[in-house]
């Protein structure tokens, strides 16, 4: 039963009607539809796979493990102050600090956990840390999110049916797994990004 509850919890959490904004950012999509780089389902998929396995997946992964097991407030605001460094323009920091201080918000909330603003990823860790939920369960579904909700950007900007998006979302399950598995272990030092195209 403890698994069903935690599992209930973050598909809450993680949910595309829970308050954090999401639909306003587009995490440069909007910038890679209108440049031509993302134009059909298949370039999308190789777009978001490329993000998942070398960008921001993989730090966000990163980044909200250290959350999960930071044990005070003063070790986690120091790691947020950290991953806000390594935001790579000012737009992304923006976007991370608003969804994750709206997260924060209703998560203090509903949930009544003590929780600081923070970064997204940040935010979610340090939440699912607090609740005991285990973290092999957090961070595929938390890039699962991640990528639905780039998708369903998509198919503001460009021809992209619910279907097709759907079809791309269950292809990328192979990644949100692979990232999860590749940074059980991963340290601050292993952040890194190299999706160089939706990193400009």
């Amino acid at each position: 039963m403890r698994i069903e509850a935690d599992l209930i919890t973050l598909t809450q959490w993680l949910s595309p009607s829970f308050p954090i904004g999401s639909f306003a950012y587009s995490h440069g999509l909007e910038a890679a539809v209108a440049q031509g780089w993302v134009y059909d389902a298949a370039s999308l998929q190789e777009w978001l796979s490329n993000i998942t396995l070398h960008g921001t997946g993989r730090s966000d992964a990163i980044w909200l493990r250290l959350a999960y097991s930071a044990e005070n407030d003063t070790e986690l605001l120091a790691l947020n102050a950290e991953a806000c460094a390594f935001a790579l323009a000012k737009t992304r920091l923006i976007e991370g600090e608003k969804q994750g201080a709206a997260f924060a918000k209703t998560v203090r909330a509903v949930w009544e956990i003590d929780l600081p603003d923070l970064l997204l990823p940040l935010a979610v860790g340090a939440a699912a840390g607090q609740k005991d939920i285990e973290i092999k369960l957090v961070v595929p579904l938390y890039l699962q999110a991640f990528l639905g909700n780039l998708i369903n950007a998509a198919q503001r900007l460009m021809p992209l049916g619910q279907t097709e998006g759907q079809t791309i979302l269950a292809a990328l399950q192979s990644e949100c797994m692979q990232v999860a598995h590749d940074t059980s272990q991963a340290g601050r030092e292993e952040i890194c990004g190299n999706a160089f195209a939706s990193d400009i």
